[in-house]
């Protein structure tokens, strides 16, 4: 492999820490010759390798593309500091890893939006590629720069940058994306006929067509559309989950990857309805897969890459409705070839005596659950579901079982909160350690760890509190001391998230196109992998945003009025804007909403499969 690599880039290799990170030639790359390809794909994770090669989207976007003859697809990730020195010194330009081109060489270039905090990281692997930062600063033999993933929901603060982003889920739309740039090509199309084109595939929007004017305040006055854009952008969906193939094959990574092995995605989407969760209402309706094609495309997979470990991945694992039957399928076969199980996402209200069993043969280190709120009151508020009783119930069965540490996730910040919830955090930590003690069944002679870590809350578009402001800074230091002193036992440690970091994400997930000043400006004085502490540069955040003039507060701590026009006003992820409405006044009077799968709240989601997304008989 190294022999294709040219002299400077050795050099640069011999000078990072893990040069591991970007040779490529893993098992499971895809290796095509150039002259039999109609179109070159770039797929872009802005943060270092580790991080993305635990993404399963990128794992089963990679293998549907390639799996065209005419096609290729190929991986970069954002260099770490280190690298991305060595590339600037040494004028290496930003490349793939399977064909080392560099990004310009491409016919599309495609970022995947997780995290607002990745921002910067976009714009430092645009210019590592030489690649203008404006979309209208592009020229005709420049690549399409195109985005998709969660962020899209109000990828405004980005989209000067990109030419198009894809709205719901790149299977279906990304396949037509990548056909109609290679008929407008063969045609003779220019890139602005091209994106016209492509604006009428579901879910494709083009930032390009529509004008955004504001009020003298600041707030969005309107957004309109134009050439012959639709005025309102509608996600594209999977109706039928088993009509999509999982992966067979996966890129097995050099370097650990954060979550080294093989994954299947059992459902998509969320029954649950968590008002703070912006993955639950963008990606609904919940679909799931057949029990019986889960467990036969895990074997194959483990089987071609040979992982020993498998993650039954969704956002709700325990809701799929036959996942103890999916259970017992893998239990017949994974035993045998020595393969363990991970299951993420397991809720306190459906954690049966039965899963617990086959829970137990799957691991017994520690169980993870996310109460979210330390008092039912405010568990109603954001409409969680679970009741002192069912985590208590949880708890004893888990204990009974053989495990001797929990670890508890909550939120710091939601709306409505008081003091008295905050120590309520630390009261349900302490009513599990008597618990445990209580507990007759316990493992002998052991002693257990609650463990509780404590995210700030960031209000999020396209969810009931998109039109909270978040609290301040001050409020939540204050709410994080407060916790810290309402702790009494040495078995309970707590962790939490710093402030400043998740305030900038609040004002990216609710800002609106005029703060791509702020991200070039930002990123031009040194600001890069803002997500990592070590990284993170509060200070010169807040000296580009009083320098440019903006108001912080306006986007992340100001409460957003019902009827307001929002940035992402224009974009229609199924949810209809009166439902959260709704659901919004609903959660300031502690009123539940019950899961999907047990009664439709008229969300408006089941529109996007044309029928009932549930049999309620």
């Amino acid at each position: 492999m190294f022999e294709r690599l040219d002299e400077k880039l050795k050099a640069a290799l011999a000078a990072v820490q893990k040069p591991g990170r970007y040779t490529g030639g893993e098992p499971g790359c895809v290796y095509k010759e150039k002259e039999k390809l109609d179109l070159r794909f770039a797929f872009c994770f802005p943060d270092t390798y580790e991080v993305g090669m635990s993404f399963l989207g990128m794992k089963i976007l990679y293998e549907i593309l390639n799996k065209r003859d005419n096609i290729w697809c190929e991986r970069v990730f954002m260099p770490w500091v280190d690298m991305k020195e060595q590339m600037q010194q040494r004028d290496i330009p930003l490349y793939a890893l399977e064909s080392k081109d560099p990004l310009g060489m491409f016919d599309v270039v495609g970022f995947t939006l997780q995290y607002e905090l990745s921002y910067t990281n976009i714009l430092a692997m645009l210019d590592l590629a030489h690649i203008p930062f404006y979309a209208k600063d592009r020229g005709e033999d420049a690549p399409f720069i195109v985005a998709g993933g969660p962020c899209v929901c109000n990828a405004e603060p980005l989209a000067d940058f990109f030419d198009l982003m894809m709205l719901g889920e790149g299977e279906v739309q990304l396949p037509d994306v990548c056909d109609t740039i290679i008929q407008g090509r063969r045609e003779g199309l220019t890139k602005r006929e091209i994106l016209k084109r492509l604006c009428h595939i579901e879910g494709v929007y083009v930032p390009a067509f529509y004008d955004v004017s504001y009020r003298p305040d600041g707030r969005v006055e309107a957004i309109t559309a134009k050439e012959g854009a639709p005025a309102v952008v509608r996600k594209a969906i999977i109706q039928d989950m088993n009509s999509q193939p999982l992966p067979e094959n996966f890129v097995v990574p050099m370097v650990g990857a954060v979550h080294d092995r093989a994954q299947i995605e059992v459902l998509r989407g969320c029954v649950r309805g968590c008002r703070f969760c912006q993955a639950g209402f963008i990606y609904r309706p919940m679909r799931e897969r057949d029990a019986d094609m889960l467990s036969k495309a895990g074997r194959s997979l483990c089987g071609n890459t040979g992982y020993d470990e498998i993650s039954l991945t969704s956002l709700s694992t325990s809701d799929h409705s036959q996942l103890e039957t999916l259970l017992d399928d893998m239990l017949e076969w994974t035993p045998k070839e020595h393969v363990s199980m991970s299951l993420p996402s397991l809720r306190i209200d459906n954690f049966s005596e039965s899963l617990v069993r086959k829970t137990t043969r799957v691991r017994k280190s520690g169980l993870t659950f996310a109460p979210e709120a330390g008092t039912q009151r405010l568990r109603d508020v954001i409409n969680k579901n679970v009741t002192e009783e069912e985590i208590e119930r949880t708890c004893n069965l888990a204990f009974s079982a053989g495990y001797t540490s929990v670890k508890l996730y909550f939120m710091l910040g939601l709306p409505t909160e008081t003091m008295e919830d905050v120590e309520g955090i630390a009261d349900t930590a302490q009513r599990i350690v008597d618990l445990y003690y209580k507990n007759e069944n316990k493992p002998k002679g052991r002693g257990v760890q609650v463990s509780i870590s404590v995210a700030c809350f960031v209000p999020k578009p396209m969810t009931p509190f998109q039109f909270v402001g978040q609290n301040t800074e001050d409020e939540l230091r204050e709410k994080q001391q407060h916790l810290l002193r309402s702790v009494k036992s040495r078995k309970i440690s707590v962790s939490y998230h710093d402030s400043h970091t998740s305030f900038l994400e609040a004002v990216f997930a609710k800002g609106d196109r005029r703060l791509s000043r702020v991200l070039v400006e930002a990123y031009r004085r040194g600001c890069c992998f803002d997500g990592w502490d070590e990284q993170f540069r509060y200070d010169t955040w807040l000296e580009v945003f009083r320098d440019l003039g903006f108001d912080t507060a306006f986007y992340a701590n100001r409460t957003i009025g019902l009827d307001e026009v929002t940035p992402w006003s224009h974009l229609d992820y199924g949810v209809s804007r009166e439902y959260l409405v709704r659901e919004y006044q609903k959660a300031l009077g502690a009123q539940t909403t019950p899961p999907c799968n047990r009664a439709c709240s008229g969300c408006g989601a089941n529109k996007l499969l044309g029928g009932a997304c549930f049999d309620y008989d």
